[in-house]
């Protein structure tokens, strides 16, 4: 099916067409883009072996019943440049497509609404709405491909009936403003997700009285916390307050790698004992230039944090460098080929791949429901909270 997409204008101030320049001419995602790729030499290239073979086709076996579950994908940014897209026919001009998500054995993932920093206040509030549209829209004009879910259930739901689960977020803690109204206005269209960095009340000094707020009232909503790039502060304060599992929707092993969005062991464990979810990405620049770098990150953190706490970030389409073997979404099975090398179980792979997301996804549901039972929506202005 062929998409036309044409843009409605949101009635904003500065206008909506200079918002637009800004949104296509800007060249960053967020504060995880914003480094360069660094220059890696290209690793030599193995022959294929039987043994290689054979592995990758127990791979394909383990993913037929284990699907991804993708932490994060760029698509709906890198969709505002073309013209017209197919995705359930196949599209070149992106990293992910219908073809690709089933070749990869992708049965879920999470579509991010991050905008760049340069858009702020009111201007990002309108940007995140529009972005959050296009999604819907895009998910719309692809049923036989793409269903829009919101919780664990749904999720498996729409696995169960052949198409990829769509999962709005994670958006940016700008989108919301100064207002707790905005926040359950954007979940009440779909937001699944907000990452807690880049506000007034989630900076390096870490979460504020409001920001505290909230995250509590996310957990009464059941939008997950995403701590990616966020303060070290930042991260222990949400893992104390969190009710509901904390996210990482782009993090790997600092120890490892030295990139600032990596997380040291220390957080890697506290996250572990909280039950949260650390997402490796694939990207050269947070994990290395080849299939063995990231399974070593994948091994990091499994060890320090625990096989529960371990999952997988695609990145795919958020502008950045990906390792050797791993171009695009449908190369998940060379990765779990690597695994297997490694000798990790098929129920080692299962959490990884698809389960440690679902009980992240039950654990938000389960603290929302309890939550609302003993909480009414919260009124509190920062104003209030941080004077």
């Amino acid at each position: 099916m062929t998409v036309l997409l044409i843009m409605s204008p949101i009635t904003t101030e500065p206008a909506m067409a200079d918002l637009q320049d800004e949104l296509h001419t800007a060249g960053e995602l967020g504060e995880l883009d914003r480094l360069p790729d660094p220059f890696v030499a290209p690793e030599p290239v193995r022959p294929v072996s039987d043994t290689d073979t054979e592995l990758l086709e127990r791979a394909h076996a383990v993913l037929a019943a284990h699907p991804v579950a993708d932490g994060y994908s760029g698509l709906p940014w890198a969709l505002r440049h073309l013209p017209w897209f197919d995705l359930e026919l196949g599209e070149s001009s992106v990293d992910t497509d219908v073809p690709r998500l089933r070749e990869g054995h992708v049965g879920a993932l999470f579509w991010s609404l991050h905008l760049p920093e340069s858009i702020g206040g009111d201007r990002a509030v309108g940007a995140t709405l529009e972005q959050l549209d296009l999604v819907r829209t895009v998910v719309g004009a692809h049923p036989e491909g793409l269903r829009l879910a919101h919780t664990a259930g749904e999720t498996a739901d729409v696995r169960h009936c052949g198409r990829v689960a769509v999962l709005l977020g994670p958006a940016g803690a700008a989108a919301l403003g100064d207002s707790l109204g905005i926040l359950r206005s954007l979940h009440a269209l779909g937001l699944r997700a907000l990452t807690l960095s880049g506000a007034s009340w989630a900076s390096e000094a870490g979460l504020t009285r409001f920001g505290e707020e909230v995250l509590r009232e996310m957990n009464r909503l059941g939008v997950l916390a995403d701590v990616s790039g966020a303060s070290a502060d930042t991260v222990r304060r949400a893992i104390a307050v969190s009710k509901a599992p904390v996210l990482c929707t782009r993090s790997a092993a600092r120890a490892l790698r030295p990139h600032p969005a990596n997380l040291p062991d220390d957080l890697l464990a506290e996250l572990g004992a909280a039950k949260g979810l650390c997402m490796v990405p694939l990207t050269a620049e947070q994990t290395g230039p080849s299939v063995r770098d990231v399974a070593d990150h994948l091994d990091h953190v499994r060890e320090v944090a625990g096989p529960e706490c371990v999952g997988l970030s695609g990145t795919y389409d958020a502008g950045t460098a990906h390792p050797q073997d791993l171009a695009d979404a449908s190369c998940y099975p060379h990765l779990v080929a690597e695994l297997l090398r490694r000798d990790w179980t098929e129920s080692d792979i299962a959490l990884l791949a698809w389960g440690n997301v679902q009980r992240v996804l039950r654990g938000a549901d389960f603290t929302a429901r309890a939550a609302r039972e003993r909480r009414e929506p919260s009124t509190a202005k920062i104003s209030d909270l941080d004077g």
